[in-house]
């Protein structure tokens, strides 16, 4: 359905009255080029917002642009995302997260992208593209969360993940696994 490949919108969920979930949420494997645009604009999305709330907690300058890695993400979100699962969540006609899971360098299951436009936050939206990543991937299963996100980390915390022997170093970021 077209309509499932449109550009994320951003705000135009309904409000929410609590954290009542999204009566439905369509998840679907990235295709490109058909989901470039809108696996590009939520890689965006995700990677600006990360490199601000990096700023906010004095890790790189306030005025520094996306690095180059992650400008060539977003361009080239096929050539750069070749090789890896990704999953597109859908709700409401707009498309509004994706989970990106690979192999880490060590071989094992990895959660690499991880993100929901903040209209879809605490509607399920999270949980589902989460639980599908895990279905069917082989354990264990580690990603890197910034210590800041309380709300993802929660998440990942309830689905049992746990602190693990830290195998990046950056200041900030927490290592978790799930066995």
């Amino acid at each position: 359905m077209e309509a499932e490949r449109a550009r994320p919108r951003r705000g135009i969920l309904p409000q929410r009255d609590g954290e009542r979930p999204l009566s439905t949420i369509v998840l679907r494997q990235a295709s490109f080029p058909e989901d470039s645009a809108s696996v590009s604009s939520l890689l965006d999305d995700y990677l600006r917002q990360t490199e601000t709330e990096k700023a906010e907690h004095g890790l790189v300058p306030p005025t520094d642009p996306l690095p180059e890695r992650y400008r060539q993400e977003v361009a080239h979100p096929a050539e750069s995302l070749n090789g890896l699962r990704v999953i597109v969540a859908n709700a409401e006609g707009e498309d509004c997260g994706l989970v990106v899971v690979g192999a880490s360098a060590s071989g094992a299951s990895e959660i690499k992208r991880f993100w929901t436009t903040p209209a879809a936050r605490g509607r399920g939206v999270g949980s589902a593209l989460i639980g599908e990543a895990l279905r069917g991937i082989d354990r264990p299963v580690r990603l890197s969360v910034w210590e800041w996100r309380e709300p993802a980390i929660q998440l990942y915390k309830k689905l049992g993940f746990v602190s693990a022997v830290p195998w990046d170093d950056r200041e900030g970021l927490l290592c978790l696994e799930l066995a």
